[in-house]
């Protein structure tokens, strides 16, 4: 059975402090996160602000992966 892949991935809004570890884990400030304007379905659905850091988790079948994006105004 193949199992078929989400078309839209889970997104996690994350709490400051683990922002914080996030940041810390890559040594880069948030601000040089790739972004996420506030006005994105996702970002809305999370009740995203500015400054926010949000958590993407995709499968796929080579394994699973987060991302992070950084809500942007706009």
């Amino acid at each position: 059975m193949v199992k078929t892949p989400k078309l839209i991935p889970e997104h996690e809004l994350l709490s400051a402090s683990e922002a914080k570890k996030v940041a810390k884990k890559y040594n880069a400030p948030l601000e040089k996160f790739p972004k996420l304007l506030e006005s994105d379905p996702q970002a809305k659905k999370l009740n995203a602000k500015p400054g926010n850091l949000i958590a993407i988790h995709r499968e796929d079948p080579t394994g699973s992966y987060t991302y992070y994006r950084l809500v942007v105004k706009g």
